[in-house]
């Protein structure tokens, strides 16, 4: 499993360059991983109150997934310190 560290604002700033944002790609490769796109892709014209893409699918969500099933952590929750609805990324 690997994502960018921040997504990218939809704007150019004052210096023309994009800020860290939101909506970052995950990418998890692997014999078992149920391959696809999980969650909708996001769009340029609907941005959230500060400028950035509205996300469908939160990593924090991936990572109890992936906790859960594939690290084997009962409850990921103190982990991510919060309870985040797992997204199953493996074939079943």
């Amino acid at each position: 499993m690997t994502c960018s560290e921040f997504g990218q604002r939809a704007k150019q700033n004052g210096s023309n360059g994009t800020d860290h944002g939101t909506a970052e790609p995950m990418f998890i490769i692997g014999n078992k991983v149920q391959g696809g796109l999980y969650g909708t892709y996001p769009s340029l014209g609907d941005l959230d109150s500060n400028g950035d893409l509205k996300f469908s699918a939160d990593f924090r969500s991936v990572y109890a997934g992936v906790l859960r099933d594939v690290v084997g952590v009962a409850d990921p929750t103190p982990i991510l310190t919060g309870s985040f609805p797992p997204i199953d990324v493996l074939k079943a």
